[in-house]
């Protein structure tokens, strides 16, 4: 009988690929000075966005939130935004850079092929994902590492509603067996939602704050990491 695989399905945005990136492309526009600011509040009402309208039991793709959120950050600071501009820095969510360790965790993955089963699993359309990966210097080439791309599209909702981890559960083969189902990811509502949903989650704690979430003090971490290479070494070795 094959050795049982160890389930990992990866967050993409904010995990594996860094939004703070996109900040080049808007110092094309805005100027370096606003152009970090900006990125920052643009990735804050992306997620805001979701939660907001998972709250209201209603649904628009990830795409059209990216987009909207955009303009409200660009709004809040006073300044202007082509329909052209927009549709360029929305496409430029197909060319994020990846964090600093996300290569050396590529190659943890492809050393450990026989004992990992990876995913990534992200509130993106699939298109929106595809692309992200496909497009990715440092994602492309080693996309097969990834098993396949779990999205929430099809649900019609977003993380954390408990229905995208059933989801990823399902997706995996893992029906029943939750708890042998790992989350890697930086966003911290992920991780909770994870653990609420029954699943083993990583936090990536880049930032080196440990967890300071306090929405459930009983929906912690099953592991914490400075990063995304090191929460694998630590996942194979539970």
């Amino acid at each position: 009988m094959a050795a049982k695989k160890t389930v990992i399905a990866f967050d993409l945005y904010g995990t594996m690929l860094s939004t703070e990136s996109i900040a080049h492309e808007l110092a094309k526009l805005y100027g370096e000075d606003k152009a970090k600011p900006l990125a920052t509040l643009w990735r804050q009402y992306q997620l805001e966005y979701t939660w907001r309208i998972n709250s209201m039991g209603e649904y628009k793709s990830f795409s059209e939130i990216t987009r909207n959120a955009l303009r409200h950050a660009v709004a809040e600071h006073g300044l202007s935004l082509s329909a052209q501009d927009a549709d360029a820095l929305v496409r430029s969510y197909d060319a994020l850079h990846v964090f600093p360790e996300i290569p050396s965790a590529l190659q943890r993955l492809e050393e450990n092929s026989g004992s990992v089963e990876a995913y990534v699993f992200s509130n993106g359309t699939d298109e929106m994902v595809g692309n992200s990966v496909r497009t990715s210097p440092d994602l492309g080439p080693r996309a097969g590492a990834f098993r396949a791309l779990v999205t929430v599209h099809s649900l019609k909702c977003f993380k954390p509603d408990r229905r995208v981890y059933s989801h990823l559960v399902e997706r995996v083969g893992k029906q029943g067996e939750a708890n042998d189902v790992w989350v890697v990811s930086a966003n911290p509502f992920d991780v909770v939602g994870a653990r609420a949903a029954g699943l083993q989650a990583a936090f990536i704690d880049r930032a080196g704050q440990g967890w300071v979430d306090r929405l459930d003090e009983q929906r912690t971490p099953s592991v914490i990491a400075a990063g995304v290479d090191e929460a694998i070494k630590s996942i194979l070795k539970e």
